[in-house]
């Protein structure tokens, strides 16, 4: 890889940036990258068609930029996150470095403002590259692991749809569910957090390119920002359009929330499905027991044979993060002032990282945990058969209070409510046997 200190491609620009901001060892993510040099590319080609740019010129931008988009000369961007908020800084290394290559390609001078930048400002073509960024890792990377987990718990669902064990409300038992439908509404939680996302992929498939410095369009072709995003489309099998306003498109950060907040439903669905992950299979004596999560690694430096859930810990960390980055995007998504939000850099890189942290951690949640979950019948049926919310049926045939009463008894003295039940009522055995049948709990039950 080359040096950057020896052979850097950019310029003074980029140098001051370096200097200004030694702040963190925070870079804008490969993906981000890619976008940037898309949207240099159309530019660069739609100048052309327009005839603003010479020939010669444009395709040695277009070239350099497709290299870039392709992942070469990645050590030239060497910026921090924490720079100015238009995300300017950026923008010029990347017009200084194209320059350079270009410069080369074509054996011309080719300068980084008059013509990488022709058409273009910091705060339309930066926001343009937040939204390609995010909806190019949605659609390839996210919704691919999003449907293998609804997949994964969905067919869950159907292996475990026999074994009836204790429902919770309260962390306290409660009358009889199946396994399988716990697991098909982990399976919806995720269909519908897919729904979601979804939807919020369209407010990032309008681009800001086109307004340049305050949305009002100056320095560049009335048609330029509609040609280039329909460049982008093209290319990119994604339908993109020019934004409807672009003075919301550049004051405003709301899409980007929007998405971010997506993404927090997604996390908070995963965290509920995780903990619960963590909670049927504790013990293993001990605890609830009712699945067995694979054992993917020793649990304990000091106690030996212990395993522990350590692929759900891992997503929960996973998901703290994204309702984190949240935050930080919801703050920083307030900080626009009249005609531009100044922490784009900041938008940015939490937004893609969400997307790229939840698309690691649903994958190795999805291959590594769910996929190798068991049911553990006999300690279902253990737990169920001790089960004091079975006295639920009798309140139709006693009355709530009486049934109460048993449950009561039976707690204290350590006895299932059928033994209680078979003590205080007169009702044959054989009737309260089928009364209190947990299979028949699981359906609605009419009352007399």
């Amino acid at each position: 890889m080359r040096n950057p200190k020896k052979n850097k491609l950019w310029g003074s620009s980029t140098q001051k940036a370096i200097d200004n901001f030694p702040i963190s060892q925070l870079r804008f993510q490969s993906e981000f990258v890619e976008a940037l040099a898309l949207l240099k590319k159309a530019c660069a080609q739609t100048n052309q068609d327009l005839g603003l740019v010479d020939s010669k010129k444009a395709k040695a931008i277009v070239q350099a930029s497709d290299q870039i988009a392709k992942g070469l000369h990645r050590d030239q961007f060497p910026l921090d996150v924490f720079q100015t908020g238009s995300g300017t800084s950026t923008n010029m290394n990347f017009n200084e470095v194209i320059a350079e290559l270009a410069s080369g390609k074509a054996r011309t001078k080719i300068h980084p403002n008059d013509d990488v930048n022709r058409g273009q400002s910091s705060n339309d073509i930066f926001p343009s590259a937040i939204h390609v960024a995010a909806v190019l890792m949605i659609q390839k990377k996210l919704f691919p692991q999003m449907r293998d987990l609804e997949n994964a718990l969905g067919e869950k669902a159907k292996e475990f749809k026999r074994n009836v064990k204790v429902g919770r409300t309260h962390l306290q038992d409660a009358t009889p569910i199946l396994l399988g439908q716990e697991f098909s509404g982990y399976q919806e939680q995720i269909k519908k957090s897919s729904k979601r996302v979804e939807k919020s992929v369209d407010s990032l498939l309008e681009l800001a390119v086109g307004g340049t410095a305050v949305g009002t369009g100056i320095n560049t072709h009335p048609e330029f920002g509609k040609r280039v995003s329909a460049l982008l489309a093209k290319e990119l099998g994604v339908p993109f359009r020019e934004a409807s306003n672009h003075f919301e498109a550049q004051a405003s950060k709301d899409g980007c929330l929007e998405m971010s907040g997506s993404l927090k439903t997604l996390a908070v669905s995963l965290t509920k499905i995780a903990n619960d992950m963590r909670w049927l299979g504790s013990g293993p004596r001990a605890g609830l027991g009712e699945i067995i999560l694979p054992e993917v690694q020793p649990g304990s430096s000091i106690m030996p044979g212990k395993v522990n859930p350590v692929i759900a810990e891992s997503l929960l960390q996973i998901c703290a993060k994204v309702i984190g980055n949240d935050s930080t995007l919801t703050w920083a998504a307030a900080s626009g002032n009249f005609e531009l939000n100044t922490m784009m850099p900041l938008i940015a890189y939490v937004l893609l990282e969400s997307i790229e942290i939840l698309t690691n951690g649903i994958r190795v949640f999805e291959n590594r945990c769910v996929r190798g979950i068991k049911a553990n019948s006999r300690r279902m049926e253990e737990l169920l058969e001790k089960n004091l919310m079975l006295a639920t049926p009798l309140a139709l045939k006693v009355g709530y209070d009486k049934a109460a009463e048993i449950a009561k008894k039976a707690y204290v003295e350590n006895k299932t409510i059928l033994e209680v039940a078979l003590e205080m009522l007169s009702i044959p055995k054989e009737e309260l046997v089928k009364i209190l049948d947990p299979e028949k709990m699981l359906r609605p039950v009419t009352p007399k």
